[in-house]
């Protein structure tokens, strides 16, 4: 028996040996890579940057009375209010869609999907080129017999051109969370809620709807989260412009840091953005409790 129980006592030692091996270089990646830099932006928003340091909120204060700062705040939540349903509803019915036996479902699902494959800064790029006055969009507008549109040099439409570009990347990817999710729920409700005569509708909103709510609400927690860092197209095509319609939050904060030197600006504005996000975050999560007690 004492055997059997250093026998046991010696495995269990050597699983959790090796268990920590394989993630010691996920955690130090994490500790390094976001726990480290999280914590080094906090200092830095906090620590003046006068001789002798000590702590300093003047950063914080500057950064909620300054216009500018506040004007991406307010571009952000507006373009966060209008991304995030728009790229859910179409990756939802999009995956709606290949979720029935089609011909060559697969086919049409890799054409979606291949967006994902290019970097945001290369679709950024060749959006720009198709977005030009006289490129590609505005030709099929012409031919059409409509009148070409400024699109990114116009403030009332360049946010809505970053918003096509950013869900154009990003619907495909999460289409393939909620594919996984609608072949996970068991096809015998459905044939019974058909015997019973529900329509289709009646089978989306009280079968599809319920049981792809977990899938669902991960899907609105990254993607509120991705969406609310992107920089990329913003960045290469309009620079924030024009008049301040497209100057997102992340773009604001890499101009305070790397055009204007503001290194403590730059690491408040970064806090802020992330208490932002976690405060987000946190209601959506308490959507998924809320949910999960009333069943």
């Amino acid at each position: 028996m004492t055997d059997k129980r250093e026998y046991r006592g010696l495995s269990h030692h050597a699983e959790t040996t090796t268990a920590a091996a394989m993630l010691a270089p996920i955690l130090v990646a994490v500790i390094l890579l976001r726990v480290w830099p999280a914590l080094d932006a906090l200092w830095v928003s906090l620590t003046s940057p006068r001789e002798g340091g000590g702590l300093d909120i003047s950063a914080y204060i500057d950064l909620l009375t300054d216009s500018n700062f506040l004007g991406s705040l307010a571009v952000t939540a507006l373009y966060s209010v209008i991304v995030n349903p728009l790229q859910i509803a179409v990756a939802l019915a999009l995956a709606l869609l290949f979720s029935r036996r089609l011909p060559a479902v697969g086919v049409w699902r890799t054409f979606v999907l291949l967006p994902i494959v290019i970097p945001q800064s290369i679709s950024a790029v060749i959006w720009g080129v198709a977005m030009r006055p006289d490129g590609p969009i505005n030709g099929v507008l012409q031919a059409l017999g409509l009148p070409p549109q400024p699109l990114l040099t116009a403030p009332s439409e360049a946010l809505w051109c970053i918003i096509v570009i950013v869900s154009w990347v990003g619907v495909g990817y999460w289409m393939t969370f909620l594919i996984a999710g609608l072949q996970d729920i068991p096809p015998d409700i459905y044939e019974a809620a058909l015997l019973d005569g529900a329509n289709s509708w009646k089978r989306f909103r009280y079968i599809t709807l319920p049981l792809l709510r977990r899938p669902l609400l991960f899907v609105l927690v990254t993607d509120t989260v991705s969406n609310f860092l992107v920089f990329a197209p913003v960045q290469i095509l309009t620079n924030g412009g024009p008049d301040g319609s497209t100057d997102l939050v992340m773009f604001e904060i890499f101009n305070r840091a790397f055009n204007f030197g503001d290194n403590q600006g730059a690491a408040a504005g970064t806090v802020i953005l992330v208490l932002l996000v976690m405060a987000v975050v946190l209601v959506q999560f308490r959507m998924l409790q809320s949910k999960d007690v009333d069943q």
